[in-house]
């Protein structure tokens, strides 16, 4: 399978946020996220240079404070087939500065890809297929002590046989939580990077892990061929977003939204996202902003710059 094909297929493989200002105290982006859980999604605008360029870009996530973007893409100055890199800007209006590929201890000679910044900055998830690792692909996590130094990620760790496998595992989503333990990395696995599933494993906030990754069954086709990939979840842990194959879509892959009334209870049947961020063509690896107002995902739909471009969407406040 060609590297394009890989990237496209599966999170992992090449493999996937602007809103309001931050408010003070722990429970903030849960209710941030709560105010916008039920309003429309405005037209995806793509971001441009230097962001996109005629390379691929994809795997887009933003840090909480949403003054960084990390992102995966096989352009030109990388250390191997596809890399991740970071942009940063100095204010939530302000531009994009160029980006700067993460380096050696993120960064290897094969395909780096679903990157994830935890909510308290100092950990950072990732897929790898380099050696050394369990299986096909892996999860690893980095580590760092200042959470605004972007080139400052410690050399990167292999998560382990709770998560990693002979098959293949790629990234998700790490919903950080105050309570060592709980179900909180979401991240996709299967014999390949394209008959995958969604799983959730329990991971402190520390990064190491306290069991092992388990299916979310009602998030899953029944049909094992099916890619279902790249979970993002609500910081509230009620709404998830990811991308799949499956029936009822507009086209290869579409996004697809879950909803739950709280984290003890299941989720409820997928739902198409439907047209105002769906196309004919792929439409991949959704991340939600921690506050919850902004998705961005990967497209490869016609006015972008390359390949695969990184979209925007936003939503406003319920009511508003």
């Amino acid at each position: 399978m060609s590297i394009a094909s890989r990237i496209l297929a599966a999170p992992a493989a090449l493999p996937l946020l602007l809103g309001c200002g931050p408010e003070s105290g722990p429970a903030a982006p849960k209710l941030q996220a709560m105010s916008f859980a039920n309003s429309e999604w405005s037209a995806p605008v793509n971001l441009g240079p230097p962001i996109n360029s005629a390379a691929n870009e994809m795997n887009a996530a933003l840090s909480a404070d949403e003054l960084s973007l990390y992102f995966v893409s096989n352009r030109a100055g990388g250390l191997g087939a596809a890399d991740i890199w970071v942009s940063r800007r100095a204010s939530l209006d302000g531009p994009w500065g160029d980006p700067v590929n993460l380096g050696p201890n993120v960064n290897g000679s094969g395909i780096e890809g679903s990157p994830v910044v935890s909510i308290d900055g100092h950990l950072l998830f990732f897929s790898s297929d380099r050696p050394g690792g369990f299986g096909l692909n892996d999860i690893y996590v980095a580590r760092r002590t200042d959470k605004s130094d972007d080139l400052g990620w410690g050399p990167a760790v292999n998560l382990g046989p709770d998560v990693n496998t002979s098959g293949f595992e790629a990234g998700g989503f790490y919903l950080q939580s105050a309570e060592d333990g709980s179900a909180n990395l979401y991240i996709v696995r299967g014999p390949n990077s394209t008959a995958i599933d969604i799983y959730v494993a329990p991971v402190t906030r520390d990064g190491e892990t306290r069991g092992p990754a388990v299916p979310v069954v009602e998030l899953n086709d029944p049909d094992p061929a099916i890619t279902d990939a790249h979970p993002s979840v609500r910081v509230d842990g009620r709404e998830i977003y990811f991308h799949s194959s499956r029936a009822g879509g507009a086209g290869g892959f579409d996004l697809w939204r879950s909803t739950r009334p709280s984290v003890h209870d299941p989720w409820s049947v997928p739902e198409n996202v439907g047209g105002t961020l769906n196309t004919a063509v792929n439409d991949f690896q959704p991340t939600l902003s921690y506050d919850g107002r902004t998705l961005i995902f990967a497209s490869a739909r016609p006015g972008g710059l390359g390949g695969s471009d990184i979209w925007m969407s936003t939503r406003t406040p319920s009511g508003h």
